[in-house]
């Protein structure tokens, strides 16, 4: 029987595994997709939209469908979907391999303020700008909605909802970005302060570059950590090469 692998999918990584996988004549790849996306990119191999029921239903969904490895490929901030990956894992007995790309690191230019959290990057905000770009994505607004007094541009790639600031307007876009327009951005809305993730990549990274050639503060919300004795690769191709060694002799 063919080797099974589960790709806990959503990134630019995932699918970038996924077909890596698939090139590899007798493996069976499954895509996981969460399904907050209506129009997910093209995914090599078979996809799946939807949760598991936490990480006892994973197991059971690994179980049935007799999967020999999982590779975790979502986004750094996605902290449930991991911790889940790992505890199901350890229930089946199963190799997980973890996919993150490297987190950003400021250069000398760089004004960045870390926080924990979106709600401490809330309490952040008033002291640093008027108008704030958030790019933390959709969801999670509510945690700047008391925030009645600041202006917020919001851009994510599909409409967000309420609760979110009153004073919001949205910018619907898709990475990746370019300097030149992220730079247009910053100046035509007359940003005084960014919001981002700490997601690392080149696909959203045009924005610190532009902010930083303009002097603007940015708000840099820590990832969450992984989980206990998860240890990570940093890319595609090792990520390939860990899961060939697991996979030999299948």
């Amino acid at each position: 029987m063919s080797p099974h692998v589960l790709v806990l999918g959503g990134t630019t990584e995932a699918r970038a595994l996924a077909d890596g996988l698939t090139t590899r004549t007798g493996i069976r790849v499954t895509t996981s997709l969460a399904g907050r996306v209506t129009r997910p990119g093209p995914v090599a191999g078979e996809v799946r939209v939807g949760g598991f029921g936490g990480a006892e239903g994973l197991a059971g969904w690994l179980r049935e469908q007799r999967v020999d490895a999982v590779a975790d490929a979502t986004h750094p901030f996605a902290g449930t979907i991991t911790a889940n990956a790992a505890r199901a894992a350890a229930l089946t007995g199963l190799p997980l391999v973890v996919l993150r790309r490297p987190g950003w690191e400021p250069g000398p230019r760089d004004r960045w303020h870390p926080a924990a959290s979106l709600e401490a990057a809330a309490d952040l905000l008033p002291g640093l700008g008027q108008r704030v770009f958030l790019t933390t994505g959709r969801l999670g607004l509510a945690a700047f909605a008391h925030l009645t007094e600041l202006e917020f541009l919001v851009r994510s790639v599909e409409p967000p909802e309420p609760p979110m600031p009153p004073r919001t307007r949205v910018l619907l876009a898709r990475g990746p970005f370019t300097v030149t327009g992220e730079t247009a951005v910053l100046r035509d809305h007359r940003v005084d302060v960014l919001v981002t993730k700490d997601s690392g990549g080149a696909a959203t990274a045009a924005k610190l570059t532009a902010a930083r050639a303009l002097g603007l503060p940015v708000v840099v919300v820590r990832r969450p950590p992984l989980p206990d004795g998860v240890r990570a690769v940093p890319d595609v191709a090792a990520a390939l090469r860990r899961l060939h060694e697991l996979l030999r002799g299948r």
